[in-house]
């Protein structure tokens, strides 16, 4: 025990000298740079080598684990935390967070004189004796905890210029406290300080302080670095440090009482503690709150730009195998940065009208066929302006023009911001933003980076617009080099037919010539109706000009020609004059018909009905076959080379749009899968039916053509 005690004495004192000489360097030095003024971390690191001289001194006087030398020890600690502090004020950025931290220990250290004069006072009493240490030793030990991990985060943060400077102070500072927590970990355990273990701390001591020299040795301050990233995880940290510290405390005084009633309340303590953080933890709502209430508090900036950007660029830019469709990453891209869980994608037609593109994890929104009103498009093509659906709900928003907002977002109860995408002055699309799961206010740092992703965002969407044209057009070169080899084959057929022809007028009476003549017919015309199926429909018919038509004998006249082969049921209607061509007409209406026949069962009528809608005549084609899917009608019904049939061309509906808007019409389609499709085609009215084209006596619409 002599032994042990002549170590800790000379120990102790060896390091309280050495820290002495270190700081009186120190000082020394600043008078000798006199043009040179001593920084703050350079005032802290000084203020810390004579905290630890103090606290070396009264442990060679007093012992290790005297009162005296307990108090200065907190002062020490006090000490080199607040140079960590000032290292940590040195950052360009610094989180609210960190501060945080440093106050709860700053906290924990006061308490540490308050439990030992506790101690103290109720050392008579057995159970107050044991729960008075127990809670002294576990304050150093959550002190020594905390430090260590605000010492290896601000070491992983630093810059690579600092880094290595910071690697010997807190190396040091590393060792030091963490024999102290081996120390009271092992007291803690042990019911008392070990006294090899007190003595050796001062031989740790010596061995420290050239580290420290080294440390002050450095000229000028200290430049951090500190990410959101390390704040959340130091929060995350101590929140989970102070669970279990809770735990111990209550568990601890609920011993100190004894009896059963304390045994089984620790239990139902644990117990329900336990299920707390099992309910807690895992929740997203609770994720979610806790990262809203650690930027509210504790960041001066609500974002981290630089891991937000990363993020965006990730998302948006990740083509591939198991990765979700180019639209829902434009969704999500955007959806992440307020922590939406879903959107909505619009974007603009052909016809300057918009309509659903893409949902991301939102099914339920029941977003109608014609998505926004006539003056959508222009108002956020002209102002940008993002639109905070509640603030409009409730009548706070005055500025933005309600007419623009379609009925139906507003009476989407989840629908919670409405996003433009503009690109040079031209609306690429609208996101419609569902609320996150902890619901706030947007502010100014929320709208400079949605409308700053907003534009990113179109410039994606134009760019894939873009790619898109050059791929039709690349496909449009592959068919006319297809049409290439038919036309081929037809000169063959041509010229095979015409050698027919010729021979003919001399050897016509020969029996052998007109049995072989028959043949090579049959095999032409067999020829060129394989041909003509595969030509069918996509040849562009001149037609005869756009003119006031009978729409009625258009129908009738394509109705009779179909329900040869099905059933068409067609309902009565007034003669409809309708400006259009009335062989593209024609060709449109067969396209669509057959569609919807090919779609029906052999049992399943198709349906054709004719209509006026204010200043237009509508003709509708409904069927309930198999129907289509929204993502398809959305983004392959009119694109060339794609088909749903197996040995469709794509073809079809894509001219059929065509034909119908170079007759300032429209085509407009809804459907579902497995219930079936309907189709209107829209064309202007009429003031009159040229004579020609109806005769006295035709009939009206029959009832039911099959």
């Amino acid at each position: 025990m002599a032994n042990w005690h002549d170590i800790g004495l000379w120990s102790y004192s060896g390091a309280a000298a050495l820290t002495m000489l270190v700081a009186a360097w120190l000082v020394r030095r600043w008078a000798r740079l006199r043009d040179t003024r001593p920084s703050l971390g350079d005032a802290a690191l000084l203020l810390a080598l004579l905290a630890t001289s103090l606290w070396a001194f009264a442990a060679a006087s007093m012992g290790g684990t005297h009162a005296i030398a307990g108090l200065a020890e907190s002062l020490r600690n006090l000490s080199w935390l607040a140079f960590l502090f000032q290292m940590v004020r040195s950052a360009r950025a610094q989180p609210r967070t960190v501060t945080a931290v440093y106050l709860v220990l700053v906290v924990v250290l006061a308490g540490q004189p308050l439990v030992a004069i506790w101690h103290a006072a109720n050392q008579g009493v057995p159970r107050l004796d044991e729960l008075g240490y127990s809670a002294a030793m576990l304050l150093r030990m959550i002190f020594v905890v905390g430090a260590l991990v605000l010492a290896n985060n601000l070491y992983s943060v630093a810059d690579a210029e600092t880094r290595a400077s910071l690697r010997l102070p807190l190396t040091a500072l590393a060792a030091m406290w963490l024999y102290d927590l081996n120390l009271y970990t092992v007291g803690y355990l042990g019911r008392a300080l070990p006294g090899d273990l007190v003595a050796l701390r001062g031989v740790l001591m010596i061995l420290a302080v050239p580290f420290f020299a080294l440390a002050a040795n450095r000229s000028g301050g200290w430049k951090l670095t500190l990410s959101r990233k390390v704040a959340y995880r130091s929060l995350s940290l101590f929140a989970i440090l102070g669970y279990l510290v809770t735990m111990i405390a209550v568990a601890q005084l609920l011993r100190a009482f004894g009896g059963t009633i304390a045994s089984g309340a620790q239990v139902l303590l644990v117990l329900g503690m336990s299920l707390a953080a099992l309910i807690l933890l895992p929740s997203d709502r609770f994720r979610a709150w806790f990262k809203v209430k650690a930027t509210k508090h504790f960041f001066q900036h609500r974002y981290d730009y630089r891991a937000e950007w990363i993020r965006f660029t990730e998302t948006i830019g990740r083509p591939g195998d198991g990765t979700a469709p180019f639209h829902e990453r434009v969704i999500k891209a955007a959806a992440d940065i307020s922590d939406s869980p879903a959107g909505l994608l619009l974007a603009p037609t052909e016809n300057g009208r918009l309509q659903l593109q893409a949902r991301f994890n939102w099914p339920t929104a029941d977003v109608p066929a014609q998505a926004c009103t006539a003056g959508t498009i222009g108002y956020f093509q002209s102002t940008g302006r993002i639109v905070e659906l509640d603030a409009l709900r409730s009548g706070q928003d005055t500025l933005t023009d309600r007419r623009a907002i379609p009925d139906w977002v507003v009476m989407e109860s989840n629908a919670w911001a409405i996003v433009p995408l503009v690109h040079f002055d031209r609306l690429a699309g609208l996101v419609v933003l569902s609320r996150p799961l902890i619901e706030r206010q947007l502010d100014w740092e929320d709208l400079d980076l949605l409308r700053l992703v907003g534009r990113q965002l179109a410039s994606y969407l134009a760019e894939a617009r873009s790619q898109e044209a050059l791929r039709e057009a690349d496909q449009f070169d592959e068919f006319n080099r297809r049409m290439a080899f038919v036309m081929h084959d037809i000169k063959n057929l041509v010229s095979q037919l015409s050698l027919v022809a010729s021979n003919a007028e001399r050897h016509a009476d020969n029996p052998e010539f007109r049995a072989d003549m028959i043949a090579t017919l049959q095999n032409s015309v067999g020829k060129m109706n394989t041909l003509i199926r595969r030509l069918t429909g996509y040849a562009r018919s001149t037609g005869d000009g756009i003119r006031a038509i009978d729409a009625e004998r258009i129908v009738r006249s394509v109705i009779a020609d179909k329900a040869q082969r099905h059933k068409v049921v067609a309902s009565s209607a007034p003669r409809m004059a309708l400006m259009a061509d009335p062989a593209q007409l024609e060709q449109v209406l067969g396209h669509l018909i057959q569609n919807a026949i090919d779609a029906s069962g052999p049992d399943s009528p198709v349906f054709v009905s004719l209509s006026r809608e204010g200043l237009t005549g509508v003709i509708e084609i409904v069927d309930h076959g198999s129907g289509m899917s929204a993502e398809f009608v959305r983004g392959k019904l009119f694109k060339p080379f794609i088909s749903s049939k197996a040995d469709g061309f794509g073809i079809g509906a894509y001219e059929a749009r065509l034909l119908v808007e170079a007759m300032q019409g429209r085509i407009e389609v809804e459907s579902r899968e497995g219930e079936g499709s309907r189709f209107a085609v829209y064309l202007p009215l009429a003031t009159r039916i040229e004579n020609d084209e109806v005769g006295n006596n035709a009939p009206h619409l029959a009832a039911k053509v099959s």
